[in-house]
């Protein structure tokens, strides 16, 4: 039976507390476009994205209509490109201009995939493909970029890690003139997810179906203003609170999910039931973590609020899918979070202090903007810690910072939308040179034999 409170409570939500669909995203496989002629591979690319696409837009704007829930955007992830690189040879830019090609005919907000997987060592087309990614993110708009360097199963390729602090610091320095936004459009994994909606580190893995419809939802607005709401309560009833919140947020990405998978036609993949936040008042993680208690997200205690709201989530939102996946959690990403921008500002939330909340939420130190002198090496050396917690830990953690090219701690980028604002934050600039340079690999932990 319809329960008219819940029709009104849902309404609220959307209307007053930012709640809403993050992202639709159609993962296509493009395994069978595979071509020794690059130019080949290309066209198929294109023809395939265009004809699984076409409708993937039209269709998500016609389920907003119809039943109110904002869809803010809509989106693609495919096959990482380095497979097929490594089949054509030639130059991978040219896939980064098809997929920019079929991302305005089919009007997508993104296209991901521009990848590699290297964590145990570089295939063919892996290396080529990694270092185009700077000219491949420079010469386009609407293309998303990501490299696994690690695993709980394989350990950590340092040799990886030592390139991709080059090809951020590459990236930040060819798109100086515009923020330095190509490289807030790369990722780097370690333990990096198949089914990930969610951009810039979307793509659609090998094992998964031909095409399928993965959704992402959001909702920290909606979870503030419930915890707002019960000052009194104790922290085992806020959790409670939160997963009953959680719960509501990820039926309604269910609903659109199956939705949106029947009018395709194409099979429903999984609910990504994070709490990803945006630049606008009201809709932050830090924000709930402060009416949790806190005087400012960063302050001691930050760490274990975020880890019991990552967990509530969890267990509200996994009840009210038939399939969850992705990441699942609560996002920190500095620049796309109105009240971590605050907490970055006022020194209360530093990068360490970041690094060591990434051991219990989603992801990892996600768009942080960093001096722009910062050296490929220091880049490097984050990107190996970060990789060391997501592998030790067995979960997903990434890094993606922008090198603000010219510019020094307290000053700004500004990137508009979705991606937000950011103040350079300061960074350990002592030197990981000799570390980094050494090359090899580091070990998988021992837990990882649970064969």
């Amino acid at each position: 039976m319809i329960n008219t409170n819940d029709i009104l409570e849902t309404i609220r939500m959307i209307q007053d507390e930012c709640l809403d669909i993050r992202t639709t995203t159609m993962g296509i496989s493009l395994l069978d476009c595979a071509d020794s002629d690059i130019d080949k591979s290309c066209q198929k690319v294109y023809d395939k994205i265009c004809t699984k696409a076409e409708k993937l837009v039209e269709t998500g704007e016609q389920i907003e209509k119809e039943f109110g829930i904002p869809i803010i955007n809509k989106r693609v992830s495919v096959t990482p490109i380095a497979i097929l690189a490594g089949v054509s040879g030639g130059d991978p830019v040219k896939y980064a201009l098809t997929l920019e090609k079929a991302a305005r005919t089919i009007g997508v907000n993104f296209i991901g995939g521009y990848s590699a997987l290297v964590q145990k060592g570089f295939a063919a087309g892996d290396l080529e493909l990694i270092n185009s990614i700077p000219q491949a993110l420079a010469q386009t708009e609407h293309i998303c970029s990501s490299v696994n360097i690690g695993s709980t199963k394989a350990g950590i390729n340092l040799d990886a890690v030592k390139i991709m602090g080059q090809k951020v610091k590459e990236a930040a320095e060819l798109t100086k003139d515009n923020d330095c936004i190509a490289a807030g459009k790369l990722v780097v994994f370690c333990n990096a997810p198949e089914d990930n909606p969610f951009m810039a580190g979307a793509f659609h893995g090998v094992s998964e179906p031909d095409c399928v419809i993965n959704v992402g939802v959001s909702g920290p607005g909606v979870v503030r203003s419930a915890v707002s709401k019960h000052p009194e309560y104790s922290i085992s009833e806020v959790a409670e609170l939160i997963k009953k919140t959680a719960f509501k947020i990820t039926r309604m990405g269910q609903l659109v999910g199956v939705e949106a998978s029947k009018r395709l036609g194409v099979p429903f993949g999984i609910v990504d039931l994070s709490l990803a936040p945006t630049p606008a008042v009201g809709d932050s993680v830090a924000h709930i973590l402060e009416e949790i208690g806190l005087e400012q997200c960063g302050a001691a205690g930050t760490t274990a609020c975020l880890a019991m709201l990552n967990d509530a989530v969890k267990k509200g939102g996994v009840m009210a899918s038939s399939s969850v996946g992705g990441l699942s959690g609560a996002f920190i990403p500095v620049s796309e979070d109105a009240g971590m921008i605050d907490a970055a500002r006022s020194g209360s939330l530093t990068i360490e202090k970041l690094e060591a909340m990434t051991a219990v939420c989603s992801v990892g130190l996600d768009m942080i903007v960093i001096p722009g002198d910062t050296t490929p090496e220091v880049i490097s050396g984050i990107i190996a810690d970060e990789a060391a917690i997501g592998m030790v830990n067995g979960k997903t953690t990434a890094v993606r910072v922008i090198p603000a090219i010219g510019k020094n701690i307290g000053d700004e980028l500004e990137f508009g939308g979705l991606l937000g604002s950011g103040p350079v934050m300061k960074v350990n600039s002592m030197s990981p040179a000799q570390f980094i340079n050494r090359g090899g690999k580091i070990p998988a932990p021992l837990h990882s034999l649970k064969n």
